[in-house]
């Protein structure tokens, strides 16, 4: 939780790295809330609206730890676009994600698993 907690308190930072388990548990508790209130909805008979304002919330700060997470693999932030691609652009990306951080510092800033 902690981690998700840190990625909001840098809402629109989009300078800098993360790495991996910073993204990857990010990712994980936004897609476990997002679960969690699509659910609630369902068994009240709501039309959604909890989950898609959630998500709007949200928005921004995916972006900008995708885009760290990118930096940290020694990407620019605008691979991001990728996904925009249907299916091969979505796993292009995974495999961006999943990728180990650049050992030492990069043009983006220090090494997060140094610091």
């Amino acid at each position: 939780m902690n981690w998700y907690l840190e990625v909001l308190k840098k809402y629109t930072v989009f300078n800098g790295r993360a790495h991996r388990e910073e993204y990857w548990m990010f990712t994980l508790c936004n897609m476990l809330i997002a679960f969690a209130l699509n659910f609630i909805e369902g068994l009240v008979g709501g039309p959604g609206a909890l989950a898609a304002i959630y998500s709007l919330a949200v928005m921004l700060p995916s972006i900008a730890v995708g885009i760290r997470r990118l930096h940290d693999t020694g990407r620019s932030g605008w691979w991001l676009l990728v996904a925009l691609v249907p299916l091969l652009g979505t796993i292009v990306l995974i495999v961006f994600m999943v990728q180990d951080s650049k050992p030492g510092d990069n043009q983006y800033g220090p090494n997060p698993k140094q610091v």
